[in-house]
């Protein structure tokens, strides 16, 4: 039995997706996050040193790391589901779009969530205005050119295949989709990357990924 180690509002989200997409049976651990700090909880770290999600147990095996997590499942049990063939034109953009998600999109997505934050409790609230105007210079100068870059990059890529990897949908799709999911819930991705918003009405609109959202409870998109 594999079981899912799941936070709300969490990358773990998509690992629920995946595990139904591949119709596999699994367990899931729920943890909540601080109300105040949007930290994990402690106990989190007893299913993994680092004490964050997603982490899988399966058998002896114990797992964290997203996209770990994503080529370990589709390896083991997808019987070539959700993969292209190894040596394909369309498995080198799998292989990209998987690492591609969490190595370049989502860490300037993470900062803006920091920065956006500066403005808030626990910042003394005389230093708020400085904080805000601080953060507001980051998001133009550096954040916004670099989202627009990527968010772009991706569109295209979405305009000219359909998926991420070829025209079929494949695990990369689950993997980007935290990101553009954030990208949109933060202000990033609009109407001028209109095949990313298309790729987003039409995960959602996917049995497995409604079946998934209904077992990992409520989701606010890119809060993590």
């Amino acid at each position: 039995m594999i079981t899912v180690h799941h936070l709300n509002n969490s990358r773990s989200q998509r690992v629920l997706w995946l595990l139904e997409e591949l119709n596999l049976h699994y367990r899931i651990q729920h943890y909540q996050r601080d109300p105040l700090t949007l930290l994990a909880p402690p106990e989190l770290k007893a299913a993994h040193p680092l004490g964050k999600a997603p982490v899988i147990s399966d058998g002896e095996l114990t797992l964290a790391e997203t996209g770990a997590i994503v080529e370990h499942l589709v390896d083991t049990y997808g019987s070539g589901r959700l993969k292209p063939a190894a040596g394909s034109p369309e498995h080198s953009d799998y292989l990209f779009w998987l690492h591609h998600a969490e190595g370049s999109l989502m860490p300037p997505l993470v900062m803006s969530l920091v920065f956006a934050r500066l403005g808030q409790p626990p910042v003394p609230w005389l230093l708020r205005p400085l904080a805000r105007k601080l953060a507001a210079g980051v998001r133009r100068a550096y954040l916004q050119p670099q989202l627009d870059a990527l968010l772009s990059h991706a569109d295209h890529s979405l305009a000219r295949n359909g998926w991420f990897a070829g025209p079929v949908f494949s695990a990369a799709d689950i993997q980007m989709s935290f990101p553009l999911e954030t990208a949109r819930a933060r202000g990033f991705l609009g109407r001028e990357h209109p095949h990313a918003l298309d790729f987003l009405q039409r995960i959602h609109a996917r049995p497995a990924y409604q079946t998934a959202l209904e077992k990992g409870g409520p989701y606010a998109y890119g809060a993590d």
